[in-house]
């Protein structure tokens, strides 16, 4: 699925999403990377290396920070200098722009934009997701440095599931519809989750499958 998995070391990504549009520009192949990582990892050293490196060799990577305004629990005025996260590409000419994560449409064309710029050969470009995160970062973090006024206020006035339920129920498609892709996808999910928990452990030898040696 082109998908190559989460790090546990913070920001580990960037530098292998990097690596990987070097490999799409020798081959030449057409395709992009796209690196995820939020607003905490966003001031690790290596994500500064990849960006000297992915402009210097014009690759086609589209860097998106996820703020999410605490990273693992700090808040983004304690922790970042610069808290304009599309600007940190700035003094290695990589541009950049902030966008409402929290609207579906937003972050679509955005990402078309940030794809074209990438393929027309013009190098790396940063997308800064604005977003937020109801809970904890794990499930041993209770989120105290927030207060629940806070995050009732954000789902309340920009939860983007429900901005886009008002939007198709506003003269697109019927509550029963509605109803019916949830309970669509919800079956989808429990399947999935039952194959997962029911599936026998792989076979040794798959630790070498879609591996280069």
């Amino acid at each position: 699925q082109n998908f190559y998995g989460g790090h546990g070391i913070v920001a580990a990504q960037v530098s292998l999403g990097t690596g990987l549009a070097f490999t799409n520009r020798y081959r030449n192949n057409g395709r992009i990377s796209v690196a995820y990582f939020g607003d905490g990892a966003a001031n690790q050293g290596q994500v500064y290396e990849s960006f000297n490196m992915a402009e210097l060799w014009s690759l086609p990577v589209v860097y998106i920070i996820e703020n999410n305004r605490y990273a693992m629990g700090t808040s983004v005025d304690r922790a970042s200098a610069q808290r304009d996260f599309s600007r940190r590409g700035v003094s290695f000419n990589i541009p950049g722009e902030q966008v409402d994560g929290m609207d579906v449409r937003a972050v679509r064309e955005a990402g078309l934009r940030a794809a074209e710029w990438c393929r027309e050969g013009k190098g790396p470009y940063i997308l800064e997701m604005l977003t937020y995160r109801y809970r904890g970062h794990s499930m041993s973090d209770p989120a105290k440095y927030r207060s629940r006024k806070e995050v009732d206020q954000v789902r309340s006035e920009s939860d983007p599931v429900d901005m886009v339920r008002a939007r198709l129920l506003d003269g697109l498609v019927s509550e029963e519809e509605i109803k019916l892709i949830d309970k669509e996808v919800r079956n989808l999910v429990n399947e999935a989750a039952d194959f997962a928990q029911k599936s026998p452990e792989p076979d040794p030898s798959e630790l070498f499958s879609d591996i280069v040696l």
